[in-house]
């Protein structure tokens, strides 16, 4: 019997001043697996930039403990205000800079098209991405991470493996377009998004 071989890891990362999500998922036989998914307190650090130093920490932590083939991280989006913005753009560079100095390949995508590429619907809820992350890997509530920015971070490792997977054809846009749905969101766009996309979900 042939054993099964791990294909590739790969670390996602929800990047913040106040909590950082970080997710490790396992490619096995083209099937993706959960590792570990958690987040990094740093609301309790006054400096703003001691922050920036342990995200660093942690990122590389992750990348030496875990060996990640890529990190996969969400860009900063357009709508915050300025000084969010800027402290979001931090946080983003510090933990890639953690990738590069283990010369881990860098992927970026911006919220909707993980949004997209999980749930079906740019403009899902983290509520939503959370129970698809759920239903995907098949796991328990006891394997979930109560903060969303965890499992936001799982979508987005899950998104870069859904990503790099298809044919180079179909990875520009906003992800495949046969499994958009036509609507612009609401529950019926997600339940026909798990429908369409039964192969993905675990029963």
């Amino acid at each position: 019997m042939a054993t099964k071989q791990v294909e590739k890891i790969i670390l996602g990362i929800d990047p913040g001043t106040n909590v950082m999500g970080y997710g490790v998922l396992q490619v096995v036989d083209k099937k993706p697996q959960l590792i570990v998914m958690g987040a990094l307190q740093l609301s309790k650090m006054e400096s703003h930039y001691l922050r920036l130093k342990r995200i660093y920490e942690r990122v590389l932590s992750l990348i030496d403990q875990y060996h990640p083939d890529d990190l996969a991280i969400e860009s900063p989006f357009v709508g915050i205000n300025p000084a969010s913005m800027i402290k979001l753009c931090r946080a983003q560079g510090v933990a890639m800079a953690a990738a590069l100095e283990r010369e881990v390949p860098i992927a970026e995508y911006p919220p909707a098209k993980v949004k997209i590429q999980i749930v079906g619907n740019g403009a899902a809820s983290k509520e939503q991405v959370a129970t698809m992350v759920k239903k995907i890997l098949g796991l328990g509530d006891e394997d979930m991470d109560k903060k969303f920015d965890a499992s936001d971070a799982v979508a987005i490792a899950l998104a870069h493996h859904y990503m790099t997977s298809k044919p180079e054809a179909l990875r520009g846009g906003n992800g495949r377009k046969s499994v958009i749905p036509k609507s612009s969101g609401g529950t019926k766009s997600w339940n026909e998004f798990i429908a369409r996309n039964a192969d993905r979900v675990h029963k």
